[in-house]
């Protein structure tokens, strides 16, 4: 018979949490470090150039004080740069939420924790977007 082996499972200390915001979806993960931050194998400067977007994403960690002490590894896709940006502000805000129990009324009272519901409305039969319809012909 052969010796039981333990083998320690990457990523089984880490806490989830899911944004999203428009049409993008980001997968957090939150786990004990310096304060590295990486988006898609990027690091977070490399992928928002923009100083707005960059705070977006920094606004849960500094609003808690815990930007030094957690590594957040992130996966984006869907939607636009701002969108991401978002997404990823409330998936982190959602981990936080789990990683530390006593932040949660300042992520609620800062706004951190509500979902941003606002989609791009549809197209409908007859109309040349959601709600321009066609210029009037008089002759």
């Amino acid at each position: 018979m052969a010796a039981a082996t333990t083998k320690e499972i990457k990523g089984a200390n880490d806490i989830l949490g899911t944004g999203r915001r428009k049409t993008s979806v980001a997968r957090v993960r939150l786990r004990p470090g310096k304060g590295q931050i990486t988006i898609n194998s990027r690091p977070l400067d490399e992928y928002f150039h923009n100083v707005q977007q960059r705070n977006a994403v920094l606004a849960t960690l500094l609003q808690t004080g815990k930007r030094e002490e957690v590594d957040v590894v992130v996966r984006v896709d869907g939607g636009g740069i701002t969108g991401q940006a978002d997404a990823i502000k409330l998936g982190i805000a959602r981990a936080m939420k789990k990683y530390s129990l006593d932040v949660e009324g300042i992520l609620r009272d800062s706004g951190l924790l509500t979902r941003d519901g606002r989609m791009k409305e549809r197209k409908k039969y007859g109309l040349r977007g959601a709600r321009r319809g066609t210029q009037f012909s008089k002759r």
